[in-house]
């Protein structure tokens, strides 16, 4: 089901020719971002994405374009609304029509290659056309024979676990206790736990060393080369090793803004949660079941997975550098949603509503050649532009020729590049169906949920989210613009979903 990747004849890096370059996609898991670490002395420690922004682009105001796997990362594909791709949901598994991202550098003549999680919809990336190392849906890389040779090629031992705490729910899987291997069909168990093994044993590495070695590999290749790295993480389960657990005092982490959220005044979506213990009956238990000490646990583990990813993903930059490639390589690094751990009431991973912390999402690119160093954009941004990022920077194929719904991430580089004031996000359920649909702009944010309700917050004041302006007189008109403007956007979006025609 995957791919080896084969050697070719010596040849310059980046030979493409000097606007060709090379190009390497990362993007992480359900990541927590928003927020967490902002306000206090304890940050999210990502010190390998860090450095690499500081080297480019960082565009502070990123979005994803649903905050749901398979929409998402079939935007960054495509680049358009999940709405248009046809894949609203993790289990529509819409095939694939038309142009993206791996075949059109394929058709570019770039070499693509895919290490890592799919879930995008039906098949593989190998389908469009990558080699490397892809299996369909979720998956679990720790059970597949290409994991078993890296693992005997490096003389590891298989990953253990010892498990600190397991919140599946009753009926779903074995328990999480004690020493734990991560066998299943997928590797999404909510728990908390010590990788007891090496670093290299986490699929973090794995991925992440896969790829390393292709672009050592191919670094003078006779054509350019695309890689697409795709971790597993920080999606839970929160498997970090232990070093990456010494980095933190838990008892540093401070409350969560949102944390104490009563969700007054909010629509019922905000109360749905189906994970154990956080919720009962598919509601969440208000106040949290768990005191704050016991999320700082929690959130430990997460913060330590996220570090450890972006260590792991520091190998594939340092594979570009010390092969020559760091001034014609152009780096986007990205996620595919953000994570709702301990907000709004206490939340524990996602569901159908459209927060902040499930919508933002880190966005950095590096390319020397184009991109000056330190280079910060306020405007509103999203995975929708990925794909035409790379048409401009690989090939002649215009946007427009694709029907894309994106603008080059190239173009925002300059203030005066692009008109987009607002992003629209979508949502068509997550365990339900829900027709959701937020506008978000520089200050305020419009979102409505069709039959459940509307929304409005001022970012700007209340960047938790945490009062609901929807009936407050004072910006009753401004709220009747942005229901106007969201209406517009529908219109000129293609976007005719109902919710009597959600699939």
């Amino acid at each position: 089901m995957s791919s080896t990747v084969h050697s070719r004849p010596p040849a310059a890096h980046g030979s493409g020719g000097p606007d060709r370059p090379d190009i390497v996609i990362m993007v992480a898991d359900h990541q927590a971002y928003y927020r967490h670490g902002w306000d206090s002395e304890q940050p999210v420690l990502r010190p390998r994405y860090d450095a690499l922004r500081r080297q480019g682009a960082t565009f502070e105001r990123a979005y994803c374009m649903s905050p749901l796997c398979s929409p998402a990362r079939r935007s960054i594909l495509t680049g358009q609304y999940p709405h248009n791709h046809g894949e609203v949901r993790n289990d529509v598994n819409v095939a694939f029509d038309g142009a993206n991202l791996i075949s059109a550098l394929s058709e570019a003549g770039y070499r693509v290659n895919y290490f890592g999680k799919w879930h995008a919809g039906p098949g593989t990336a190998h389908d469009l056309g990558a080699e490397g190392f892809c299996y369909p849906s979720y998956n679990n890389p720790y059970t597949k024979p290409e994991y078993a040779q890296y693992l005997a090629d490096r003389d590891l031992p298989h990953p253990e676990i010892d498990i600190d705490q397991g919140f599946h729910p009753p009926g779903w899987g074995k328990p999480l206790e004690g020493r734990y291997i991560q066998d299943g069909d997928w590797c999404n168990e909510h728990a908390t736990g010590v990788m007891v093994t090496p670093d290299d044993t986490h699929e973090a590495y794995f991925v992440a060393n896969l790829a390393a070695e292709s672009i050592r590999r191919t670094a003078q290749d006779d054509a350019p080369t695309a890689t697409i790295v795709s971790f597993w993480g920080p999606h839970a389960p929160y498997f970090p090793t232990q070093r990456f657990l010494d980095m933190y005092d838990p008892a540093r982490i401070e409350q969560y803004g949102s944390f104490d959220d009563d969700l007054a005044g909010r629509t019922e979506i905000h109360q749905r949660e189906h994970n154990v213990p956080f919720g009962k009956q598919d509601r969440l238990i208000q106040p949290s079941v768990l005191s704050w000490e016991q999320w700082q646990r929690i959130l430990w583990y997460c913060y330590a997975q996220n570090t450890l990813v972006d260590d792991a993903a520091g190998r594939v930059i340092d594979a570009v550098d010390e092969t020559g490639g760091t001034e014609n390589t152009l780096v986007l690094w990205l996620a595919d949603h953000g994570d709702a751990i301990a907000s709004h009431g206490g939340h524990f991973d996602k569901r159908s509503y459209l927060t902040e912390e499930v919508l933002r999402i880190p966005l950095a690119m590096r390319w020397p050649r184009r991109v000056a160093g330190g280079s910060v954009v306020q405007t509103p941004t999203a995975q929708i532009d990925v794909l035409p990022t790379v048409l401009e920077a690989a090939t002649t194929r215009q946007v427009d020729q694709l029907n894309l719904d994106g603008t080059s991430l190239l173009g925002f580089l300059d203030p005066a590049g692009s008109d987009r004031q607002e992003i629209v996000v979508e949502t068509h359920g997550h365990g339900e169906r829900v027709l959701g649909r937020a506008l978000v702009g520089e200050r305020f944010k419009y979102v409505t949920y069709g039959r459940f309700g509307e929304e409005y917050y001022d970012l700007a004041d209340d960047p938790f989210e945490l009062h609901n302006l929807i009936g407050a007189a004072e910006h009753r008109e401004a709220i009747g613009a942005a229901r106007e403007r969201l209406q517009v956007w529908r219109l000129a979006t293609g976007d005719d979903a109902t919710e009597d025609s959600l699939p």
